[in-house]
């Protein structure tokens, strides 16, 4: 990593307030720009985040805002409205409230002296999904954005749902996550010494657990709709360049957006990385150059510079090779290839069948199958991706390939068609692709799950009538992959996979015909390759926070086994950072557990729960503390949900709230 510390322009650092059109509103923002921008403007970025610019995301900040700032931008990072250190209170993810204060901001940011009037957009996550979102909404100004590992299906690709089923791991664990975060103070050093508790409880008296509304719609409906820019890709109007990682929930958006957008307005790159920023060298690797990437394009469209950016290939992909089973790799071996369109005419369909045999096979799965699934949001962390799959395809019914004879290469979604019968109305179907070396070791490519309620569309619960056959046939997420010679291609079906997918509320079993279901891999022709080449990742100088070592290290991911009860135990350290103090003196101590359980005969056992504790000190400016507990629960017909806060200021109780929930199991 190289850090640059010395730009053509000096960089300023300024927290500015800024308006919305309710007139009572202000957002809080942190502006790096040149200094001498009012003389000589520049066009402004928007990162705009619920995350806390004070403290969660101010070591991030810092790699590149100013980066960006040193190379003749204005670099704005903003609090979105009841977070971090802006006013009002929080609401929905994405609600149309964020997304009207977002519009707000890039007209404001417009308006500034210090701006030439173009404005670009960025973000990762939550960052990038109201990039895409407020581009969809189509502000004058906003000329271009850098969407990353983001989503433009809510649906049916974010942390809810899956295949139009429910998302056991991150329906909890986020909604849990989500609870903590909103429930934290603004920063008094920001917002006064007198006005952060009354603001604080404002926030406390506001909050809704995100899980409720949620799971109040298990269909794709209006509400999962907003936000969804898939719905239209032709309202968006600035250029899209579209970033996601093999190891990502949300790659298979980039391959969305290179297909539907104009492509004189859209780039794809799609790396080995996780859950994270490209330059940021965490595992898998390598890292890129990405602030040096992203540059070329904001140069492009928001200076009419000719850096090249829109000769590249319309989608750049690595294609990982393959690897033994592991949790983490710090580099993934692989290489780049790139392709003017997409679907792109070098990759084919090679359609293979299951097997041969006339008679059907049955899948009855035990319920714990999927606790080596490794985590839904890999950000880096030693524990994070699945490990040997072999214990996963014993409790699974396996079609494998024979040895091959030449390496194959496969690049898009997978698919996997199957003729099926199910012995209960309402049933999941998984299907995970595997690459089976000759020693056994079995590592996991991609995988796709379908909600058999949803079969005939994501709006829809249907049931199955037992003892009838259909074809169903669906996606598996998307991979760049290559298999080498002598290794096996798997197929593993399962009905189970715990915790990712909430199990239905009866135990039933699937029979499959072999010979009439097939694999359809996206199979890359090879051929000469465009030279594809990064910079060496560079940032700004990093902020002098201080890490704290765990007091008592514990594993990140832990699976116990109670082989009276059969009770399946996975608890989960998410770590997303732990304790730490940063550079004005603010102490932040951060901790949570996620507790996934599960008897392996019983889909009615299911539980899972999420705690978390956060406390915010700084000198003699306040003490806050925060504790939430979030637990999900279900019996045949219904989900209970049972969450609690507690929120304490100088030792002093603020706020105590519990809630109880239920609602109908429509299709989870």
């Amino acid at each position: 990593m190289k850090y640059r510390e010395r730009f053509d322009r000096r960089v300023i650092r300024e927290d500015v307030w800024i308006p919305t059109r309710d007139g009572r509103t202000r957002l809080h923002a942190r502006v790096w720009r040149p200094a001498d921008a009012e003389a000589d403007p520049v066009p402004a970025l928007l990162e705009y985040l619920p995350y806390r610019k004070s403290d969660w995301t101010a070591p991030r900040d810092a790699q590149r805002h100013p980066w960006y700032a040193g190379h003749g931008y204005a670099s704005v990072r903003v609090d979105i409205r009841g977070h971090g250190d802006s006013e009002g209170v929080p609401g929905d993810e994405y609600d149309a409230q964020e997304l009207r204060d977002g519009v707000d901001v890039v007209n404001w940011l417009a308006r500034q002296p210090w701006c030439t009037g173009r404005v670009g957009m960025f973000g990762i996550s939550w960052g990038g999904f109201n990039s895409l979102q407020i581009a969809a909404l189509a502000p004058e100004p906003l000329k271009a954005i850098v969407t990353v590992c983001s989503t433009d299906d809510r649906y049916d690709n974010d942390v809810h749902y899956t295949g139009g089923a429910v998302l056991g791991i991150d329906m909890l664990a986020w909604a849990g996550t989500m609870l903590a975060f909103a429930a934290r103070p603004p920063d008094p050093a920001s917002v006064g010494a007198e006005r952060w508790l009354p603001m604080w409880k404002e926030r406390l008296d506001s909050l809704e657990p995100f899980l409720h509304t949620w799971l109040d719609h298990q269909q794709r409906d209006a509400y999962w709709r907003h936000g969804s820019v898939c719905e239209d890709y032709g309202a968006i109007k600035a250029a899209v360049l579209a970033v996601g990682g093999w190891f990502d929930p949300y790659r298979d958006t980039v391959l969305r957006l290179a297909e539907h957008l104009p492509a004189d307005r859209v780039r794809g790159l799609i790396g080995p990385w996780s859950h994270q920023y490209p330059d940021r060298g965490l595992p898998p690797g390598p890292a890129i150059g990405f602030l040096q990437e992203t540059l070329r394009w904001w140069d492009h469209w928001l200076k009419d510079t000719d850096t090249g950016v829109m000769a590249e290939p319309l989608l750049r992909s690595w294609i990982n090779d393959p690897v033994p089973p592991a949790t983490s790799y710090d580099v993934m071996p692989g290489r780049w290839v790139g392709d003017d369109a997409w679907p792109s005419p070098r990759v084919g369909w090679s359609e293979r069948p299951l097997g041969t045999g006339a008679q059907p096979v049955t899948v009855r799965s035990p319920q714990h199958t999927g606790v080596d699934a490794g985590r839904f949001f890999p950000f880096g962390n030693a524990s994070d991706l699945p490990p040997d799959q072999r214990e996963e395809d014993g409790r699974s019914v396996c079609f494998d390939s024979a040895p091959l004879d030449a390496r194959v290469e496969i690049l898009g979604r997978p698919r996997v068609r199957l003729r099926l019968d199910s012995a209960t109305p309402r049933a999941h179907v998984v299907a995970r692709l595997c690459d089976v070396a000759p020693d056994g070791s079995s590592t996991l490519v991609t995988r796709g799950v379908l909600n058999l309620l949803s079969r005939h569309g994501r709006d829809r619960a249907v049931e199955w009538t037992p003892g009838e056959w259909e074809d169903v046939e669906f996606d598996l997420t998307g991979i760049g992959y290559a298999f080498p010679p002598g290794h096996r291609v798997r197929v593993a079906v399962s009905d189970a996979y715990w915790p990712w997918v909430w199990p239905h509320g009866e135990r039933g079993a699937l029979r499959v015909r072999p010979a009439d279901s097939a694999l359809l891999l996206p199979v890359r022709e090879p051929g000469a390759e465009p030279a594809i080449r990064f910079e060496e990742p560079e940032q700004a100088p990093p902020l002098a926070v201080t890490y704290d070592a765990p007091a008592e290290p514990r594993p990140e991911r832990l699976v116990t086994r109670d082989v009276a009860t059969g009770e399946w135990v996975l608890d989960v350290d998410p770590n997303y950072g732990g304790s730490r103090t940063y550079p004005d003196g603010l102490r932040y101590e951060e901790s949570a557990r996620e507790t996934y359980r599960i008897r392996s005969d019983d889909p009615l056992s299911a539980s899972a729960v999420s705690e978390w504790t956060i406390r915010l000190r700084r000198g003699e400016d306040g003490d806050a503390e925060v504790r939430t507990r979030t637990q999900l629960r279900a019996t045949a017909t219904e989900f209970i949900m049972d969450s609690r806060l507690e929120a304490r200021a100088n030792g002093e109780t603020v706020a105590e709230r519990t809630w109880h929930r239920t609602t109908p199991r429509t299709s989870g």
